[in-house]
């Protein structure tokens, strides 16, 4: 099963490498790791998608808490989440027929062309992982040259404030 872990981590050097390594260590294939600041400039967030057992993910949470640069890990898979990703696609598109019916499938996903070239287009789309999937789909028969994925990012609905606690460990602690 996919589980979708959320990490409140110091903002330091080595800490994306250690935990990295942990899920390494433990034999798990990670689906996606996307990593940013928060609204916070000594805390950065890690989206972790990880596909195992319930009791596998428990256990590596236990080792992520033995890390000292993690302050807070939240596996938020059964929560009321809001998951997004980022695509980037380049697709062919040499002639005006064909450039016009991507344009279409774009705007039917609330998508962006946000570049033209004489023989391609780069196209821009948010959203969950299953209508990136969709609008992939629908834009392989025009031949897909190139394409990007950001992986997904999860934040809980509702007034979670994980990141001010985690802050107030940190500053606790330091």
């Amino acid at each position: 099963m996919k589980h979708t872990l959320v990490a409140l981590v110091e903002n330091q050097p080595g800490v994306l490498m250690r935990v990295a390594n942990l899920f390494a260590r433990r034999g798990f294939n990670i689906e996606s790791f996307t990593v940013g600041h928060t609204e916070t400039t000594k805390l950065s967030r890690m989206t972790v998608v990880v596909d195992g057992a319930q009791t596998q993910v428990e256990q590596v949470i236990k080792q992520l808490y033995k890390l000292i640069d993690v302050l807070k890990v939240s596996d938020v898979t059964e929560d009321r989440t809001i998951d997004r990703e980022l695509a980037l696609i380049k697709v062919t598109a040499s002639n005006s027929a064909s450039r016009a019916e991507v344009v279409q499938f774009v705007n039917i996903f609330r998508g962006k062309i946000v570049d033209v070239a004489p023989d391609s287009l780069i196209v821009e789309v948010t959203g969950t992982e299953e209508k990136v999937d969709s609008l992939l789909d629908v834009l392989r028969p025009f031949g897909i040259k190139e394409m990007v994925r950001t992986g997904t990012v999860a934040m809980t609905r509702g007034g979670s404030v994980s990141a001010r606690l985690a802050e107030d460990r940190l500053e606790a602690a330091g």
